[in-house]
């Protein structure tokens, strides 16, 4: 959970006294770590669930403040995004059976939450990015309104320079052009916490960067992002790019971005992870200096260091180091930020464990992992199991290159199951969850594998909002009713009778995408044969920068033939015979608004933009389509 009691606007003077106070909390760190003053004697895990709310249509929803205020409960708190919402569990000890408590726990928080949703008519998606998300739904209406997310949007946005270039390829390719960070609505995640002895940091710290690549393999879940098929964690690369400050200049250095997985393993001390990102990082937030965390040290007591980790809570890596007082006793802890939300709660746990688990006995069995393996291949290995999921290859300890699912099933889930014994966990919860692991990875049906194996399932036929909308609605059934984990899920299947409405409830869910564009400069020909070939009537006509300019339909072409004029050997260019004056909607316009213009105005295509760039068409053949299936259904019906 972020700090939300912040400065805003804040000048010179104030930054300079707020980054002083941050100095002087990095050395009262440093009195601390040297002299002992952490815990050791207790290891806690703790975990943080963010979560989409969602409306009957399975479409993100701004209720968070509303569920938050109905709700009372002080474990929930908000996010950037008006329909993500967190879940703070409770910390507990590392033992016995604190991970079926951990899974009571975030039973009863999502039970408390769907409740109160119900109230509002919608509900609760676990994913690491919700399938149904629209490029409308990244406005600045779903900001969640605390200082805190405003001043981060307005500072990266200022720090960064320019619109900011969204660009991601996989099955699909996604380009995007944005002005602000809202696209970070998009991500929900599953982090969990470990708390580590001070002496064994270092060690574990290394250790926590090396397992990341097989434990985010076995549990990647967000493959679909606009409608778009892209890795099988997206979320790695869009809160890279979401959050990215660094201006033309500095990504021309090679700086690197506030979200990252790091540049070396750590060689003595937690200390250099620390201080590198008071010294790379620029300060984007301020709050008032309450304490002198060395005056309060010299006290005998324990210094919050609120300055310092209002900081690290700017700085985004996959494994974050943190700082935290229970009981009196200031803690470190590792937090694992990759692990997407959902599929299920018990998929969750399953992931906890494994990480929990690997990450207690690799360094007691090995040591140290700079014996084992580069900087650059934990590096590596991270980003392709993002990528590919279990059908990635990673670089094992002895240098090979595997089938990641190989590696987890031979070597690595044999390993965390003794790691949960060596913290005895109860033997009962190590099986049930591992066993989970391990069918997930002998059957590779991961989450993202399940929604991408769905979303072809349904065939070319169906709409893509249609399926998009089953997807979702699938995985919320199973987590409201059965929590069975993803691998025994049958692929979603588009119901008979489906309600079909709410998937053509504006423009953008159904409008065509896949647009084939002339130049005012080609000949008519090029479009008339276009026209043929792929059995289209409008052609838009775009500039060399992609600026809408003109329509040619396939009326303006029999006005030529009628007209006489293709028979007189002139030849045509396309800006002899486009239409200028264009009528155009938005992607938010709703279907009937649309359809009202196109009967007002006697046109059979209406050019969607964005922000005055062509994103989609809308014609009478798509609502003709709509029409059809309205009219089979009520005809089926009777």
């Amino acid at each position: 959970m972020g700090e939300h009691d912040i400065k805003t606007g804040h000048n010179e003077e104030q930054m300079r006294a707020f980054t002083l106070s941050v100095l002087s909390d990095l050395q009262a760190f440093e009195y601390m770590f040297d002299n002992g003053h952490f815990s050791d004697e207790v290891c806690r895990i703790g975990a943080e669930q963010e979560m989409f709310l969602v409306d009957s249509a399975m479409r993100p929803t701004p209720r968070s403040l509303d569920v938050i205020a109905d709700a009372g409960d002080p474990r929930l708190t908000t996010e950037i995004g008006l329909f993500n919402l967190e879940a703070n569990l409770s910390p507990r000890e590392f033992k016995g059976d604190c991970l079926s408590l951990m899974e009571n726990e975030l039973k009863e928080l999502l039970g408390i939450v769907r409740n109160v949703m119900t109230k509002f008519g919608g509900g609760v998606v676990m994913a690491g990015i919700l399938p149904t998300i629209q490029k409308s739904d990244l406005t600045v209406n779903n900001l969640t309104p605390h200082p805190r997310y405003h001043e981060i949007d307005r500072i990266v946005t200022e720090l960064h320079g320019e619109n900011r270039m969204i660009h991601i390829k996989g099955l699909d390719e996604l380009q995007l052009t944005l002005q602000n960070t809202y696209i970070e609505f998009c991500n929900t995640s599953f982090q969990i916490h470990l708390q580590i002895a001070p002496g064994d940091f270092v060690r574990y710290y290394n250790w926590a960067q090396a397992l990341s690549a097989p434990v985010l393999a076995a549990a990647v879940n967000s493959p679909l992002l606009l409608n778009h098929r892209l890795w099988h964690e997206t979320r790695i690369a869009v809160f890279k790019q979401s959050t990215d400050t660094r201006s033309l200049t500095h990504r021309q250095r090679n700086q690197k971005p506030r979200v990252n997985f790091g540049d070396d393993w750590v060689n003595n001390s937690i200390l250099e992870v620390l201080r590198e990102d008071v010294v790379r990082y620029r300060i984007l937030l301020t709050q008032a200096v309450e304490e002198n965390s060395l005056e309060v040290l010299a006290a005998g007591g324990v210094p919050e260091l609120k300055s310092w980790r209002l900081h690290n809570g700017t700085i985004w890596r996959w494994n974050r180091p943190c700082y935290g007082i229970l009981d009196g006793k200031p803690g470190l802890r590792i937090e694992a930020r990759y692990l997407p939300a959902g599929p299920t709660v018990i998929d969750q746990m399953a992931n906890a464990a494994f990480f929990l688990g690997l990450l207690t006995e690799m360094p007691e069995e090995f040591g140290d992992i700079r014996d084992f393996m580069s900087f650059d291949d934990a590096r590596t290995n991270f980003y392709n199991a993002a990528r590919y999921g279990l059908k990635g290859q990673i670089r094992g300890l002895d240098g090979q290159s595997r089938r990641i699912g190989r590696i987890i099933l031979e070597e690595l889930l044999p390993r965390a199951r003794k790691g949960l014994a060596r913290a005895n966990v109860d033997e009962a919860d190590i099986g049930r969850l591992l066993d989970v692991i391990e069918q997930r990875v002998i059957t590779e049906r991961t989450g993202a594998q399940w929604m991408l194996d769905s979303y072809e399932s349904m065939g070319s036929n169906s709409k893509p909002t249609v399926k998009l909308r089953t997807i979702t609605a699938t995985m919320k059934s199973h987590q409201d009713n059965d929590d069975i984990p993803v691998h025994e899920w049958d692929l979603a299947e588009i119901p008979e009778g489906c309600e079909w409405i709410d998937s053509y409830r504006t423009v953008e869910q159904f409008m065509s995408v896949d647009l084939y564009t002339v130049r005012p400069e080609d000949i008519v020909d090029l479009a008339a044969s276009l026209m043929h070939w792929r059995h289209v009537r409008h052609v838009p006509v775009e500039d060399d920068s992609g600026k809408l300019i003109g329509l040619v339909s396939h009326r303006d072409l029999l006005e030529l033939i009628a007209q006489g004029k293709c028979s007189t050997g002139q030849t045509l260019v396309i800006s002899d015979v486009m239409k200028t004056d264009i009528i155009s909607v938005t992607p938010g316009t709703s279907s009937i608004d649309a359809l009202q213009l196109m009967r007002e105005k006697n046109v059979g295509c209406l050019p969607v933009l964005d922000e005055g760039r062509l994103v989609g068409l809308i014609t009478t053949y798509d609502f003709l389509t709509v029409s059809a299936e309205l009219l089979e259904e009520r005809l089926n019906d009777t």
